[in-house]
């Protein structure tokens, strides 16, 4: 897989030229990069009134090691630069958050659920087809989510790959990363630990697995996820987040 290299607010560098070009440039007028949008599934959207950073969270989440070419993939080191520019950015507003994730890799799915969390501006999640897995911390820290209705998520116990010590420190760890995941789920959700870890260790439902697949409705019942809703909803409810940040500010 090509590696490139990224500026601080993840898009390709550009030529002078270019950025020349743009200094001349109105922030409506600036055209969208097609770079960006390959390379890192992220844009800024300026409808006239308000300006927000819609970014995707597909495929799996790619960690320390590279993935195979063939599987789609987010990468963190790409995630979050966006999300420190999006919050130290004077025109970006809010962040709209699309989530179509099998899951992936633990630890990176932390930090960019961790990184969302600490955000001050208005954040909005969306979950379209899948928020599964490490998907789920994610999902739920923003602000306020949303899920469609013919999405679902998945809620299972941390599994690893590869080599494993079958020694008593093994499965310790393995409580412990699991417990830091139940953690950031029921502090950002209604979901209590007691009903995620049930839902996670549920043996009846996978044929090959342990754990719960919610569809949209039922994410929204177990407390996991605020709303069933659509793009048009999510857009919404983040302008309606803004406008509260303006008014704050007038005020102050």
């Amino acid at each position: 897989m090509q590696s490139n290299s990224y500026s601080a607010d993840g898009e390709m560098p550009m030529t002078e030229t270019e950025t020349e070009k743009e200094k001349e440039l109105p922030c409506e007028d600036i055209p969208v990069s097609a770079d960006r949008i390959v390379n890192t599934g992220s844009i800024i959207s300026d409808n006239g009134e308000y300006i927000i950073q819609c970014m995707t969270i597909i495929g799996q989440i790619e960690g320390h090691y590279m993935l195979s070419p063939r599987n789609k993939t987010t990468k963190y080191e790409h995630i979050i630069p966006q999300l420190i520019a999006a919050e130290q950015s004077t025109e970006i507003e809010g962040l709209l958050v699309i989530l179509h994730t099998a899951g992936g890799d633990v630890e990176a799915g932390l930090a960019i659920a961790e990184m969302m969390a600490g955000m001050k501006k208005p954040v909005v999640s969306l979950v379209l087809g899948g928020g599964h897995s490490i998907g789920v911390p994610i999902a739920v820290a923003a602000k306020k989510s949303f899920i469609a209705k013919s999405a679902s998520m998945t809620i299972h116990p941390v599994r690893m790959s590869g080599t494993m010590l079958g020694v008593p420190q093994a499965f310790d760890y393995f409580q412990r990363m699991q417990q830091r995941i139940t953690d950031f789920v029921t502090a950002h959700s209604r979901m209590t630990a007691e009903r995620y870890n049930q839902l996670a260790l549920n043996t009846g439902e996978l044929i090959m697995d342990i754990g719960t697949v919610l569809d949209g409705t039922a994410a929204v019942k177990e407390g996991l996820i605020n709303n069933i809703g659509t793009l048009r909803d999510a857009v919404k409810a983040l302008y309606r987040m803004i406008d509260k940040v303006r008014s704050s500010e007038r005020s102050s």
